[in-house]
């Protein structure tokens, strides 16, 4: 009996700390803007993540041996293992990572710890199961998956507080720990506990004053549903309103961000001045991250992109994804993690990367804007779920055909990464990603596999299908995009702003995007644009809403397509691909022109496609969902609308993309995304090739071997 009180004593002690804690850091953490420090580095950094914890055997000499051989350049540790870092509570431990450390640092390899947040080792889940994340419906939770407690919870805090304090601060002095990255691939975890579902209500609380407002602006009369009181606010679990949903997903979001802002603020607290604050995003546009909003905590963004291999790679998948991270700042980032070898959380999905092709991704990613490359990992694992998710060497550790191929790329970067790192890009065109759009369509989607009516079948095309397709079609012109929030408070910088179904916006940005128009801004806008407000609820007006004289057009109507449908007379000349498809908005012309019809008895009454000349602006409105074919031919279309310089034509597979070095050079890649060898002229200012050391000339033709590059530096 004495046992059992003095252990509930200690547990409501350390509770009772813990929640003081949160709150001073909470309430610091909302006072404090964060100065992030600037990462300028003097050349590419290129590496793995290393966890000599996980080999079967003792051979960190040998793996450092090969890593300096090689030319790797930098190593990312310690963010998955917890339970090593504190084997107890309150039980600290360093050596077995030290001797990593000191090791490294000995061969000239730069090190980037992580704080091992996102997995709480097993005395924790034994002492304090209260803290594993409960998920919506109330089913029952387990320990044994990763990234799966409430990060919220103030337990958890504690522990976590002391945790980072402890790692940063013995960390602090040494020069080779570089930066930290904080948590790893944060998410909300879909955690709806007791104190997350109050923080809610507290957040309603704030931004509706009254239960009679929030009843209003998520339309709870529908089925009888009105709140009347605080205390009788119903949990997320079953809700059927589209506002309470949209709601929920941004709190999801804030939470993330608090979390993240919380260790942030922890980092800078004890770090060493020089060390750097990084987060790795586990792939862009996450539906619970707000990527904009968190990566103001940070001093450089970093990604996690993932992509296909072999016949699947194109580059467009690594591109988009670092033209997304490039644009959260407006500055380089980091590749924190990529494939090395194969990837999956099995063997069914076993595709190496072809010859060249992991060198080839290296240089997509630089071309980006990135600063660093590493590989998720070093050395493939015996056993674990990442059995199959193979590093730079395979199961038998020792030197392969990866591993050949990194060396010859860390060779070359020792060489030329002085003229290609700290790359700035600036583009004219930009991509604008609403994260609400993107939930709110999750909840009403537009295109859905054939099911009986009542019953949803599988999703078949979402708000990031929009988004991958009008990146795609931009990156096979060859033209460069970035990404704009809507909170961002500048449009003006950028001569064609594209925009994917803008389902959820407030008048004011409507409103904003009708200025840069008038004002002589260019739009290519698509579908279900301005159809609902910021609380998911359809605007009573005639859609699209705000944007009806900017736009030109109205409808009252639409109708989802069961088949394709073609456009009349293939008004832009795309043969096989002149088609539509999943959703159809019966436009009615008031100011705009049509650039193309339905061809079909019914749905031809309406143009599919319009154009309106609004101000010194013009606005292109697709009212459909557009064959691949079909909107590269528009993206063309309107580049040429918007007196954007047409790119060069090059052969199909084969990319330019172009920025400043840090010495003021021009720098154009050239990349070869195909099995075939590829002939090009080149049309830029003369230069030479910085893998060869070849002079080019203007209308020079230059060859490209399969899976290779040319990297053109402007004399």
């Amino acid at each position: 009996m004495y046992c059992s009180l003095r252990r509930s004593a200690l547990v409501i002690g350390t509770l009772a700390l813990s929640t003081q804690f949160v709150l001073a850091q909470q309430a610091s953490s909302k006072t404090q803007e964060p100065k992030p420090i600037p990462v300028v580095m003097p050349n590419v950094l290129y590496g793995a993540a290393y966890y000599s914890e996980y080999n079967p055997y003792e051979r960190l000499d040998k793996d450092v041996a090969l890593m300096k051989d090689a030319g790797i350049s930098v190593v990312r540790m310690g963010e998955s293992t917890w339970s090593l870092w504190e084997p107890e509570d309150g039980k600290f431990e360093y050596a077995w990572m030290d001797r990593v450390v000191d090791a490294m640092s000995k061969a000239g390899i730069k090190v980037i710890m992580g704080t091992p947040t996102y997995s709480i080792p097993t005395w924790m889940y034994h002492a304090h199961p209260e803290v594993l994340a409960r998920p919506l419906g109330g089913a029952s939770t387990f320990y044994g998956m990763r990234q799966n407690m409430d990060t919220d919870n103030p337990t958890y805090r504690f522990y976590a507080q002391r945790l980072i304090r402890n790692m940063v601060e013995h960390y602090r002095n040494n020069p080779n720990v570089i930066g930290w990255q904080i948590d790893n691939e944060t998410s909300s975890y879909g955690a709806s506990n007791q104190d997350v579902f109050v923080g809610f209500v507290n957040h309603l609380k704030q931004k509706f004053g009254t239960t009679d407002n929030l009843n209003k602006a998520w339309g709870l009369n529908y089925w009888g549903q009105n709140v009347n009181g605080w205390e009788n606010m119903p949990t997320r679990d079953n809700t059927i309103s589209t506002g309470y949903k949209l709601e929920w997903s941004r709190w999801g979001q804030m939470r993330v961000a608090d979390f993240l802002d919380w260790q942030a603020a922890l980092v800078r607290e004890y770090r060493g001045p020089s060390q750097f604050v990084t987060t790795d995003f586990g792939g862009s546009m996450r539906r619970d991250v707000n990527e904009f909003k968190t990566a103001k905590a940070l001093d450089i963004a970093a990604n996690n992109p993932y992509h296909g291999t072999q016949e699947h790679m194109d580059g467009q998948a690594q591109a988009e994804q670092g033209d997304y991270t490039r644009s959260l700042k407006h500055s380089n980032f980091l590749v924190t993690e990529t494939n090395a070898q194969t990837t999956d959380w099995s063997s069914g999905y076993q595709f190496p990367p072809y010859d060249g092709q992991l060198r080839l991704d290296v240089y997509t990613h630089l071309s980006s804007g990135a600063n660093m490359v590493e590989y998720w990992h070093w050395a493939s694992i015996p056993s674990g779920q990442e059995t199959y998710w193979k590093g730079v060497l395979s199961h038998d550790l020792e030197p392969n055909r990866a591993y050949a191929e990194v060396s010859r790329t860390a060779h070359e970067l020792q060489k030329i990464g002085p003229q290609l790192v700290n790359l700035q890009i600036k583009n004219d065109v930009a991509i604008l990603y609403s994260i609400d759009s993107a939930n709110a369509l999750d909840y009403m989607p537009f295109a859905l596999a054939p099911a009986r009516q009542w019953q949803m079948g599988a999703t078949v095309a979402d708000y990031k299908t929009v988004v991958d397709q009008l990146h795609r079609a931009f990156f096979s012109n060859n033209v460069g995009t970035d990404f704009i929030f809507p909170e961002d408070p500048d449009f003006s910088r950028y001569k064609l702003i594209v925009i994917p179904p803008l389902y959820i916006a407030d008048d004011a940005l409507l409103q904003k995007i009708s200025d840069y128009v008038k004002g002589g801004g260019h739009v290519l806008m698509t579908f279900k644009s301005g159809f609902a407000n910021e609380n998911s609820a359809v605007r009573w007006q005639r859609a699209p809403g705000p944007l009806r004289e900017a736009t030109g057009i109205s409808y009252q109507e639409f109708s989802n397509l069961e088949k394709p449908l073609a456009l009349k007379g293939d008004p832009l000349k795309v043969g096989d691909d002149n088609k539509v498809m999943y959703w159809a908005e019966f436009l009615k012309l008031e100011h705009a022109k049509p650039l193309a019809f339905y061809d079909h008895p019914f749905f031809g009454t309406w143009p599919a496609i319009t154009r309106n000349q609004f101000g010194s602006g013009s606005l292109t409105y697709e009212g459909t969902f557009l064959s691949d074919g079909l909107q590269q031919s528009v993206v063309r279309d309107v580049l040429n609308d918007a007196h954007l310089a047409a790119p060069q034509q090059l052969p199909p597979h084969l990319i330019e993309k172009s920025g400043v070095n840090g010495s003021g050079k021009t720098i154009h890649y050239f990349l070869n995304y195909s099995n075939s060898p590829q002939t090009f002229t080149y049309s830029q200012r003369a230069g030479s090739d910085l893998l060869t050391g070849k002079s080019i000339a203007p209308s020079q033709t230059v060859e490209l071997a399969p899976w290779d590059l040319a990297i053109v530096a402007e004399n």
